[in-house]
């Protein structure tokens, strides 16, 4: 059907399945990420810790809805609307390069992945690094494939739109797009460096600001992940690919092997697509989103050793488009159709992990949304605080701001916690099986209902 706008039809189709299958169960909490980022520039909410690792690049995306309504509800259709907008724009990118056919199929392929369809929705930045690095990689070879004169304009915003969402991996992505503009395209290079300068001056300024430095800010996010450094992490990958959606520590021992499969294939595919491109001279468009696919990879696979299934969406979206390039290649009938079932049991698959993620993701949003509904009812109203184990989304929830005394999202001291706990309604939580902390001595302990065995020792003066 020659004329049909399948890009735009895939786009429009994202846009709905997240709206019918995502945005409900979602709807009216946020999880514990998203309050982070949220939380920077929400004029009704106290800003929670950010932390060394994180950029600001979602929040500054959700800071013109959130500025406007308090809405979480309202938030959720805007991301998934724009994030609609940009799975279109970044692989109309490559329509020039690959074709029509390849480029709808592509961001079909890529759409149609759970964790795609889970993150569409919610303000969490990696799905934004992937449209980014999408559009990098297709304006880089539209300025040296096809010599387009504004796709290096365009190629310097996409890298750094990327630098905003993830500081760390756009380094990984230019990487291959350096090497490559060295040997051919150097006009590009200034492209390259003034999209990175553009991108990272935020997160210089605020290492420099909040740290002292740029090395001592990565030193603080490298301790922060873990401790950066050579770890074999294809293990937890796997165990995560269906969930849950953060794996640290990895205590998954089941892994749906008929629903993960596809992981498998993606190498094998991806030679194969690179195979006949290289058959057909069109090997460098193949060839560099292989090699972006697995630069952004390595930070993830091989220097962590945690995992969850957002982290590899950048990769995923980049090997979405040779693998395209392979399927649609093949004109024979019986082909189309052995093809088409194999997209078709791959989206089928994927919609099934979906709705299992979905449903654990939700059921902990509602288990904050209850706890910060049962601080109320304590008499913890704004001006709050919360603090202890799962504090940041039960407190942005109940309007409260956070603290920490201990662990990666360390902002204050048990004297400063203690200190102002005398001047506003406050509240340590605990998990079930965990004992009292010991500077809430006199303090008096409730179960919060709705939740798997929380308490809440909430300050005297709280009580004021």
């Amino acid at each position: 059907m020659r004329g049909v706008p399948w890009l735009l039809v895939v786009a429009v189709g994202y846009a709905l399945a997240q709206f019918v299958f995502v945005v409900p169960q979602l709807a009216h909490v946020l999880g514990w990420d998203e309050s982070v980022y949220v939380s920077q520039y929400d004029p009704r909410i106290p800003t929670a810790f950010f932390s060394a690792p994180r950029s600001r690049g979602t929040s500054f995306l959700t800071a013109p809805i959130i500025a406007l309504t308090s809405s979480t509800v309202v938030l959720r259709v805007g991301l998934t609307l724009l994030s609609s907008a940009a799975l279109y724009a970044a692989f109309r990118v490559w329509r020039p390069i690959v074709g029509a056919r390849t480029t709808a199929l592509a961001a079909l392929l890529f759409a149609g992945l759970w964790v795609t369809l889970l993150y569409g929705p919610q303000a969490m930045p990696n799905l934004w690094v992937a449209f980014a690095s999408v559009g990098a990689v297709g304006w880089f070879l539209r300025a040296v494939l096809r010599g387009e004169p504004r796709a290096g304009w365009w190629l310097a915003g996409c890298v750094a739109a990327a630098a905003l969402f993830r500081a760390s991996d756009v380094v990984w992505l230019t990487l291959p797009l350096f090497v490559v503009a060295l040997f051919r395209g150097r006009r590009m290079l200034p492209y390259l460096v003034g999209g990175l300068v553009l991108g990272m001056a935020q997160w210089v300024a605020e290492a420099f600001i909040r740290f002292g430095s740029i090395q001592e800010r990565l030193h603080v996010s490298s301790a922060t992940e873990g401790t950066m450094g050579l770890h074999l992490n294809f293990a937890n990958a796997w165990h995560s690919l269906d969930g849950p959606v953060l794996c640290r520590p990895c205590t998954v021992t089941h892994v749906s092997t008929g629903f993960t499969l596809w992981w498998l294939a993606l190498p094998v595919l991806a030679l194969a697509a690179l195979g006949f491109a290289l058959r057909d001279r069109r090997f460098p468009p193949a060839a560099l989103a292989v090699a972006c696919a697995v630069s952004l990879s390595v930070p993830y696979l091989l220097l962590l050793d945690y995992s969850a299934p957002r982290f590899l969406l950048p990769a995923y979206a980049l090997v979405a488009l040779p693998v395209a390039g392979l399927f649609a290649r093949f004109r024979a009938r019986s082909v189309l159709v052995v093809v088409g079932v194999v997209v078709a049991a791959q989206l089928t698959s994927q919609s099934v992990v979906l709705a299992d993620v979905r449903d654990t993701a939700a059921a902990a949003n509602q288990r904050y949304r209850a706890a910060a509904d049962g601080l109320r009812d304590l008499g913890l109203r704004p001006p709050c605080l919360v603090a202890g184990p799962r504090a940041i989304p039960i407190a942005y929830a109940g309007g409260c701001a956070s603290a920490e005394v201990s662990g990666n999202n360390m902002s204050t001291s048990v004297a400063g916690l203690v200190k102002q706990a005398a001047k506003e309604p406050t509240a340590v939580l605990t998990e079930k099986g965990q004992s009292q902390p010991h500077y809430t001595h006199g303090w008096t302990p409730h179960r919060l209902p709705g939740t798997p065995g929380w308490t809440a020792w909430v300050a005297p003066a709280a009580h004021q």
